[in-house]
């Protein structure tokens, strides 16, 4: 990230982001930290609650937004051996993040050693959600040259997208796939030749059914592309493709999308990636993700990567989506599981950015974040 650029974010229903935005004061800055009683650090768990075993029952949590119908229970799918991470497995942190802000503003806030333990010390994806042409390249570049001075692997989400979240909350994005198109050649322009995760827009798949079938399809292509021309670009960058979560569409509903939009290809894609910004048992993504892999096809080289930041405590059973009380932070990011084709564990959504009702659509919450962290 450049020295100018501030780190604010534009959210919608299921993406709530950390944002290399490009200049300007951040619009969407937390207002004053709401004050509460201490907490023992040394009483808390020492990492991150843990989501249910893999092996547990999944979860029958209902959608999280009226646009989303859960899929039918999954099945147990055959195990299969783990493939040989071809990338760092130390994760980057961004030192720029609003998380990180807020703990160097408030040193003297009795939530401040919680939050600094539990979510600024731990790596999380790095979102540039802004269509700015001109300084794309320069901003991927800070990023991943920091990465690379460091020997981890940084998360970066590129989100431009024309007609993003189908008009919602993070509407915005590209003005047409052709300057979407330019965009990501300037993205990938920047990544270098180290180790990188892309998260390669999210809803993209998942949620195009806003879209005409023409639509469609021109925003696959355009997507396929974006793969390939990444991969192109930094040989050891590992592309990951919308998958939506395991409360929204069937695997094979999913993988047919997913296919038409280049995910099963070597040339463009090293799989899927599920949860973002939502709140589903790692145990039901594991699963979901499996057999969505296993419906895409394209071969044992694909794999998933799983958004745990604030799955630790399942998916509110009312399926509401918009900061609900009650969650927990999951698993921490990590890109060795153990897990057959889970690539990662991977906090998209930084833990504490308001999804828009306890805090500014984007936005730093504070005490969002202690009620995650605690």
């Amino acid at each position: 990230m450049v020295a100018a650029a501030s780190v604010v974010v534009a959210v919608g229903t299921t993406t709530g982001l950390i944002s290399a935005l490009d200049g300007g004061p951040d619009p969407a800055r937390a207002g004053p930290s709401e004050k509460t009683r201490s907490v023992r650090l040394d009483a808390l768990p020492v990492a991150p609650s843990a989501s249910p075993s893999p092996t547990a029952s999944l979860s029958a949590s209902a959608s999280p937004s009226p646009r989303r119908t859960a899929s039918a229970t999954p099945t147990k799918t055959p195990e299969r051996t783990p493939r040989a991470a071809s990338v760092s497995t130390r994760l980057y942190r961004h030192p720029d993040s609003q998380v990180q802000e807020w703990v160097r503003d408030h040193p003297g806030d009795p939530r401040h050693a919680v939050i600094q333990a539990r979510i600024a010390a731990q790596p999380a994806a790095v979102w540039f959600a802004d269509f700015t042409p001109g300084t794309i390249t320069a901003r991927v570049r800070a990023v991943t040259s920091a990465g690379a001075a460091q020997n981890r692997t940084p998360v970066v989400v590129p989100y431009v997208i024309p007609d993003r979240d189908c008009g919602g909350y993070s509407e915005g994005g590209a003005p047409d796939l052709a300057a979407y198109d330019a965009w990501i050649d300037r993205f990938a322009a920047g990544l270098g030749s180290g180790d990188v995760v892309v998260v390669l827009e999210p809803d993209s798949v998942a949620q195009s059914e806003c879209l005409s079938e023409g639509e469609r399809a021109a925003r696959f292509a355009s997507l396929a592309r974006a793969g390939r021309v990444i991969k192109s670009a930094d040989p050891r960058a590992r592309v990951y493709y919308d998958a939506g979560h395991s409360g929204w569409h069937s695997p094979a509903t999913q993988a047919g999308w997913l296919r038409q939009a280049g995910a099963a290809s070597s040339a463009s894609s090293d799989g899927v990636f599920s949860n973002v910004s939502n709140f589903h048992t790692t145990a039901a993504e594991i699963a979901y993700d499996q057999r969505v892999l296993d419906a895409l096809g394209g071969g044992p080289g694909l794999g998933a990567v799983i958004d745990t930041s604030r799955n630790g405590a399942g998916a509110p059973p009312d399926g509401e989506w918009c900061d609900p009380s009650g969650r927990k932070l999951g698993r921490a990011p990590t890109l060795a599981t153990g897990e057959a084709r889970i690539d990662g564990y991977l906090w998209v959504k930084l833990p504490g950015e308001s999804d828009g009702c306890k805090g500014e659509p984007g936005s730093f919450t504070a005490s969002y974040a202690y009620e995650l962290a605690r």
